[in-house]
């Protein structure tokens, strides 16, 4: 079956995760402000927590986000926080990947482009604490939003990849079959596993995940974006 559509992942695939660690030191430091708890103490539980965000999206396929880590770290410490500083944390959570963002890997943007004038294109993104909301936003401030026909976000959908149904809406709304789809993306476990599942074919994208499977069962192995754009002629 030929391919009707391209999607793409997210993470390490059109964005490399730089500034994680003073993302995260911010988080902390914000929390305790608000807490009163030392910072060295939160920075243990936030360290728990992303553990539990890890085995929530491996074993339950779905992203916890922004508000279940405020409540899951205040657990974790015994501390009591009104809703209102729920709230709040919740935000700040979400939002410091704005102040501290992911930068854009080299060749994504003309990948996406290049695609965009061949097939409909689609965003299938795990997303968690920094949830769909604030990733649209650094698409948007690096040009890939107008690119895009649909984007869909696991926050968003109430399940993560590889589960059908994040396949599935993405197909639906760009109007082809799942079978039709090509995507890209660096996780075995997720996207290559998701998309061969419902049918469609899969691109392992290797550049910017030192940890993405040696063995695969993507149909195709990506290197660079140029790599893909070789490949283009033989999709059509």
């Amino acid at each position: 079956m030929a391919v009707r559509a391209i999607t793409f992942d997210f993470w390490c695939t059109l964005f490399r995760d730089a500034n994680s660690e003073p993302r995260q030191k911010l988080r902390i430091q914000t929390f305790a402000d608000a807490s009163g708890v030392p910072a060295d103490k939160v920075e243990d539980a936030l360290r728990y927590v992303w553990g539990e965000f890890t085995r929530c999206h491996r074993e339950d396929q779905r992203t916890l986000g922004a508000d279940d880590a405020v409540r899951m770290t205040a657990e974790r410490l015994g501390a009591e926080l009104a809703q209102e500083v729920v709230d709040r944390l919740a935000v700040a959570f979400a939002t410091a990947i704005l102040q501290y963002p992911p930068v854009p890997i080299e060749g994504a943007l003309d990948a996406v482009q290049a695609a965009s004038f061949r097939w409909p294109v689609g965003l299938i993104s795990d997303s968690g604490v920094s949830p769909g909301t604030a990733l649209r936003v650094l698409l948007d401030r690096h040009g890939f939003t107008s690119w895009f026909d649909t984007m869909t976000f696991s926050d968003e959908l109430g399940v993560s990849k590889p589960q059908a149904l994040m396949f599935e809406t993405t197909a639906t709304r760009l109007g082809v079959a799942p079978h039709e789809i090509l995507h890209i993306g660096d996780l075995e476990h997720t996207d290559i596993v998701g998309i061969r599942a419902v049918g469609g074919k899969a691109a392992l994208f290797r550049g910017d995940n030192g940890h993405a499977h040696k063995s695969t069962n993507a149909d195709y192995t990506l290197q660079t974006w140029e790599d893909f754009l070789d490949l283009m002629p033989d999709l059509v």
